[in-house]
């Protein structure tokens, strides 16, 4: 098989094995690898144990959890994969959630110079995200994915029926992906989701809004793979969410990604109010409806400076700008806003003053 430049073929479908099946049938017998989990492979191998087992596929687990998003993961996988006679003509399958999908795809895509690869994400942030795209990598000096290459899968699978073994965090750190979705790209989304009964799930009706939010995220893919113009618009959120992410990491509270996804959020949607006319309306009532079903991560004054750092190494910068995707009303993307100093520390004032008050605090009119 030859590995398609342009875009991953997206299979949404609850007949998984039979799915699997077509794939892996037209490698050569012996050359169909697998790359999982610890945790992930308790779980979501049974699923599909009737293909592994009839096509004899090869695998293996890494350490769970995104503190072994690094560069001896990969070794490890390399590892496998040379003492296993892989090939430029081999597949190796990916199943678990975004860290184990990112770090596959890197390990795939550099091994022998490529071999083909597929995602089967096992999480709600894989499902909408992470496993979509072609941004494949791992966590270096501290960093959120430092490390990396744009190279699309052959296929993405995606079945609902991995979710139900998720926790509520983890669907809920997923979920914030799709409200960015929403938030950058498609009003009717966004309003979707927030009438969406996260209490009592409806796994098939979330496999439909899932499908919403792949076509938000491809539109932009297929649009701009190498994130040169539109695609930064799947930014938003994230330059000061990573920012969170790696500080909460660096200060022993870490979070989950989606967490601090919501939290850039907040801090960015003040800068859109600042920088492209959001209304200060919009701004209070969707931090407000985020930090009621997110909770809070409490910072103070003193952590400013070292939060502004991490982001300086944001990827997204350009020269000594930080490079910002902002947004002047939903369903519109502003991308290249550049901010000064002053004012990404007053958004992140703006955020530490409202999650340490109650839900009626925001910006005055």
């Amino acid at each position: 098989m030859t590995k398609s430049k342009v875009r991953s073929n997206i299979i949404f479908s609850q007949q998984i094995e039979a799915e699997l099946r077509k794939i892996v049938q037209k490698y050569p017998a012996g050359k169909v690898f697998l790359l999982t989990d610890q945790k992930a492979a308790g779980y979501c191998l049974p699923l599909i144990h009737a293909v592994l087992d009839e096509f004899s596929v090869k695998q293996t687990a890494i350490p769970s959890g995104e503190e072994n998003k690094n560069i001896q993961s990969v070794g490890l996988v390399w590892d496998f994969l040379s003492n296993n006679g892989a090939d430029r003509k081999s597949l190796l399958i990916n199943i678990g959630g975004g860290m184990l999908t990112d770090l596959g795809g890197f390990a795939a895509s550099t091994f022998k110079r490529g071999l083909d690869f597929i995602n089967i994400p096992t999480t709600l942030l894989a499902q909408v995200d992470a496993s979509l795209g072609g941004k494949t990598g791992f966590n270096f000096n501290g960093l959120k994915n430092e490390i990396g290459v744009f190279m699309e899968s052959n296929s993405v699978l995606i079945n609902t029926n991995f979710l139900k073994t998720i926790d509520r965090e983890n669907f809920l750190s997923g979920y914030a992906e799709m409200l960015k979705h929403g938030l950058i790209k498609s009003r009717e989304h966004w309003e979707e989701l927030l009438t969406f009964d996260m209490e009592k799930i409806d796994y098939d009706a979330l496999q439909e809004i899932i499908a919403h939010s792949v076509a938000v995220k491809e539109w932009h893919v297929l649009n701009d793979l190498t994130e040169q113009n539109i695609r930064k618009a799947l930014n938003f959120g994230h330059t000061v969410g990573h920012a969170f992410e790696s500080y909460a990491m660096k200060s022993g509270r870490p979070i989950l990604h989606g967490y601090a996804v919501v939290f850039g959020m907040i801090a960015e949607l003040y800068l859109s109010v600042k920088q492209c006319g959001l209304g200060i309306d919009q701004l209070n009532s969707i931090s407000a409806w985020m930090i009621a079903k997110y909770g809070k991560f409490e910072i103070q004054e003193s952590d400013f400076e070292a939060l502004y750092l991490l982001m300086t190494h944001d990827k997204k910068n350009e020269g000594k700008r930080i490079n910002f995707t902002l947004i002047p009303e939903i369903g519109k993307v502003e991308i290249n806003v550049d901010c000064s100093k002053e004012l990404i520390i007053e958004a992140l004032e703006y955020y530490k003053s409202f999650v340490f008050r109650d839900a009626g605090y925001g910006l005055k009119k």
